[in-house]
């Protein structure tokens, strides 16, 4: 199976135009919170060489705060798992959250008591937030400006892009045959990540990819989560990092090292810079 992979990657060496990033556990550490200075060096190179560059991500526009050593050289993004994409500055799709199934998820979080940060197209809040919700967001994920009160009534007033609830597999699938219009995701096993029905990672990149004129053989994507799968299916060379999911390392193409062993580079001086 891994020459079969090797031979679909081999076939598309001089035709990579794009490259998709998953930003948490691929391009960015866990441990640093940092991209190792191998990632900022294989996208400068692969800037050079005439490749776009994109970034595929669970996060909302505004907690995109973890980037700023290649933000320079981004094309495009897709965020929110795919509930908005955008190519510099202009918005490509949008794909929110029916109203009726926001209104259920906050009612769940108050029956319950678990955290849910709610994305709005322009602001975001963690309602109910606690303990877990700081551990998760402040702590692991580093993020700085994640407001945490249960004043939502503005942002209800925005289409409402992704809800992350904090709460077990088992309390997702109590929760979500409420919620007709919506589908859950994962690429932490403390939270889940709610979008619109047909956003995900995959809608997105072909969204973008349509609007850009560029064939999906033309493609890399690199991701670890399950969320990744969509993008990681639909992309000419899906690359998984190496302590990715076990779903994802199954339907991806190629598993490199982790973004802690310089996996960024390591598949990109294989499949890319030896053309």
């Amino acid at each position: 199976m891994i020459l079969d992979m090797y031979s679909k990657c081999h076939f598309y060496l001089y035709m990579i135009k794009a490259i998709f990033f998953d930003i948490d556990g691929t391009l960015v550490s866990f441990k640093t919170h940092q991209i190792p200075q191998s990632a900022v060096d294989a996208i400068v190179d692969a800037k050079d060489r005439g490749i776009r560059i994109y970034i595929s991500t669970g996060r909302p526009r505004s907690l995109i705060t973890n980037i700023k050593a290649i933000e320079q050289w981004v094309d495009g993004y897709i965020t929110a798992n795919g509930a908005l994409c955008f190519s510099g500055k202009q918005i490509i799709s949008c794909r929110p959250i029916p109203y009726e199934d926001v209104l259920t998820m906050l009612r769940f979080s108050d029956k319950m008591g678990f955290p849910c940060m709610v994305v709005g197209e322009n602001d975001l809040v963690m309602y109910n937030s606690n303990d877990s919700s700081d551990r998760i967001f402040h702590q692991m994920l580093n993020v700085q400006n994640l407001r945490d009160d249960n004043n939502v009534a503005p942002i209800l007033q925005q289409r409402i892009l992704q809800l992350t609830p904090v709460i077990s597999k088992e309390e997702e699938l109590k929760i979500m045959p409420y919620m007709k219009g919506s589908v859950a995701s994962r690429w932490y096993p403390d939270f889940a990540d709610i979008t619109a029905m047909d956003a995900c990672k995959g809608n997105g990149f072909l969204d973008l990819i349509a609007y850009e004129g560029i064939a999906p053989q033309a493609t890399m994507a690199f991701g670890d989560g399950g969320n990744d799968v969509s993008i990681i299916k639909e992309a000419g060379i899906g690359v998984a990092m190496g302590d990715a999911n076990e779903i994802l390392k199954q339907c991806a193409d190629y598993i490199t090292t982790s973004v802690d062993e310089d996996g960024i580079y390591k598949a990109l001086q294989r499949f890319v810079f030896a053309a």
